[in-house]
């Protein structure tokens, strides 16, 4: 199948190496005065706390083209592991996190807000089996509590990843809204296609995923239904078009799934624009 993108000039791209976001991220790793929380704390999922956050911080300047200057919207900001790089990166712009479990909002607006006065901290008190089961709100009633066009560059990093699909339509509809008209919005997902199955069904994937399954929605663990979701690719991409988004460059395809030329992020990454017109899209047969 097709997948539609604005550019399909635009290949695949990966941080580069040796310049100033490199001298700064490293800069940022060896700062022992970084206050990351507790270990046991921490419950944004596996992998080193600090260096997921940097570099998704080189993925948010090199791919989603994010600069010092502008406005930031953290959906899903867990514990603060993106948000603590991001203080040693915007200088004039600001930060703002939301997320459904208390303690990680506690924990960054003690630590993180009350450094950085640019930076803020709001908890969505949505209901999820695994990381908010009392919440007091359907996701699918989601309102994002910030006015329209307030955001130049939004992203959901292992968010999708433990919605399901109605979900995914109320945040991609919130986040339309909030976007101003040349903001970005960078999300990571699990994405079914023709090699992320051949890999599944070789047992490549580093996840439980059954690459032979029907439907446009798969869960690695029946029990955990939302612990791990993967999305057919243009099922995903359809759902975000639908609420005025598309993918304006070629995706960047993940290790997870154990496809045989995978890019060096575990996620698939992709980055989409508003296009409330969807005139004259050009579509790419890369997989």
């Amino acid at each position: 199948m097709s997948v539609a993108v604005v550019n399909s000039a635009v290949d695949q791209a990966a941080p580069d190496t040796g310049d100033a976001l490199d001298a700064l991220a490293n800069h940022i790793l060896r700062n022992r005065f970084m206050p990351c929380p507790p270990p046991d704390r921490i419950f944004v999922g596996d992998g080193a706390f600090l260096p997921i956050g940097v570099e998704f911080l080189k993925w948010f300047v090199r791919v989603g083209n994010l600069a010092p200057n502008e406005r930031v919207l953290d959906i899903g900001c867990g514990i603060g592991r993106m948000a603590l790089p991001l203080t040693q990166y915007l200088d004039s712009g600001t930060y703002d996190g939301v997320d459904i479990v208390p303690e990680g909002i506690a924990w960054c607006t003690d630590n993180i807000a009350s450094h950085y006065q640019n930076f803020r901290f709001h908890r969505l008190d949505l209901a999820h089996p695994i990381y908010n089961p009392a919440g007091a709100q359907a996701t699918i009633d989601l309102h994002l509590p910030f006015p329209d066009g307030a955001f130049d560059f939004v992203f959901m990093t292992s968010v999708v990843t433990h919605l399901c699909a109605d979900e995914v339509r109320a945040y991609a509809r919130e986040i339309r809204r909030v976007m101003a008209p040349d903001a970005r919005l960078f999300v990571t997902a699990f994405m079914l296609n023709g090699p992320a199955r051949e890999g599944l069904r070789a047992g490549r994937g580093a996840l439980s995923f059954d690459g032979a399954a029907p439907g446009p929605e798969l869960h690695a663990d029946a029990t955990k239904p939302l612990g791990a979701v993967a999305y057919e690719e243009d099922f995903l991409l359809g759902i975000l078009l639908k609420a005025g988004l598309r993918r304006f460059r070629l995706p960047i395809y993940g290790r997870w799934s154990g496809r045989v030329t995978p890019g060096t992020s575990f996620q698939d990454i992709n980055v989409l624009r508003i296009d409330p017109s969807l005139r004259s899209p050009v579509t790419s047969d890369v997989r």
